[in-house]
């Protein structure tokens, strides 16, 4: 709600590495469906991948971990499970699949929100209701001794925090106050600073990320573990937060220190998704597939900068020999002369 507040003002600049990772992203999210089409047998591989290390991970951050072994049999099978931790791990991975399986449809909602945390907290008395005492952000040292990291909404206060919140995560967007990956951010800051539970959420501050990326079509985190890569970089993570959460409380803080740790995030999880089906050796004639695909889901109008993007596969001259033969099949007409000429789409691509 404090980040919302100071979006509100509609700031004037984004810091320079937030603006290329958003510059990154935005190429990489135009690429998304047509890597969805290409080789669904490895999709389907990598998403069943992502939900277990997405679990795994989530869990693990949080320390809640159980034995390699059984790692497949709780998140996959259905198998009695053992103690409270394989518990919360398959509740995670039940938490997902919701997610998965809705998407944009699964609104974000208060009654969204308590229900990924009853579900990933299992049979504890409290799953999914707000916290009813005050739970600082405690850091706990090997010798003893602890500090107070963070002092979090007060308890009588987190219903209308939290009502406020989600209201303002809809002004946000509606109104445009900045870019839908900055108010992402923004959202889940406002969130882990509210800290609505008394224990948990962090995981749900992760499922709601995967969530948001839904509805605002992102989708990578279907096929590459977004939790997986917070964990990679665990103490960044940590470090991040707490420097954003500082003076969050006198709504003068810097949240763009989190911000663009989120965001290189994403832009790691696209990155490696490329790595791993956008840039795998193509089969004989499958590039001229690929740029043929591209050009029938582009606007009527596109360059051939746009062509590279979506297929960069393909070397500009395949790509031009290509659009030159669908001009003379009179599927392409073209405006202009070299890389800024203008392609227009007049018949089927087939």
């Amino acid at each position: 709600m404090n980040t919302f507040r100071q979006l509100a003002r509609k700031p004037e600049t984004i810091p320079a590495v937030a603006a290329w990772y958003l510059a990154d992203i935005a190429e990489s999210r135009g690429r998304q469906e047509l890597f969805s089409r290409r080789v669904p047998q490895r999709l389907k591989a990598l998403r069943e991948h992502a939900i277990v290390e997405s679990a795994v991970s989530s869990n693990r951050i949080e320390g809640v971990e159980v034995e390699q072994s059984r790692i497949a049999a709780v998140v996959l099978g259905a198998s009695r499970l053992r103690d409270r931790n394989e518990e919360e791990l398959r509740g995670y991975r039940q938490a997902l699949s919701l997610i998965h399986q809705q998407g944009p449809a699964l609104p974000i909602s208060e009654e969204t929100i308590r229900l990924l945390h009853r579900l990933t907290r299992g049979d504890v008395w409290d799953a999914g209701l707000y916290k009813e005492k005050e739970s600082d952000i405690i850091e706990r040292y090997p010798d003893g001794r602890f500090r107070v990291r963070f002092t979090t909404i007060p308890a009588a206060e987190t219903p209308a925090a939290m009502r406020e919140l989600l209201e303002a995560w809809s002004t946000c967007l509606l109104e445009s106050w900045t870019h839908p990956l900055v108010a992402l951010a923004a959202f889940n800051l406002d969130f882990l600073c509210i800290h609505p539970f008394r224990d948990g959420n962090g995981r749900v501050s992760r499922l709601l990320l995967l969530l948001q990326c839904y509805h605002l079509g992102y989708e990578v985190g279907r096929l590459i573990s977004l939790e997986r890569l917070i964990e990679q970089n665990k103490e960044r993570y940590y470090e991040t937060l707490e420097r954003s959460s500082e003076r969050w409380h006198e709504m003068a803080h810097d949240p763009w220190i989190y911000t663009t740790f989120l965001l290189y995030i994403l832009r790691s999880a696209y990155r490696e998704l490329e790595e791993r089906i956008g840039r795998q050796a193509t089969p004989r004639g499958s590039k001229t597939e690929m740029v043929e695909e591209a050009v029938r889901e582009f606007p009527r109008e596109f360059t051939i900068r746009d062509v590279e993007r979506a297929c960069p596969e393909a070397g500009r001259e395949l790509i031009r020999r290509i659009l030159r033969r669908l001009a003379v099949n009179d599927v392409l007409e073209c405006h202009g002369r070299g890389p800024a000429a203008r392609w227009k789409r007049k018949g089927t691509v087939t």
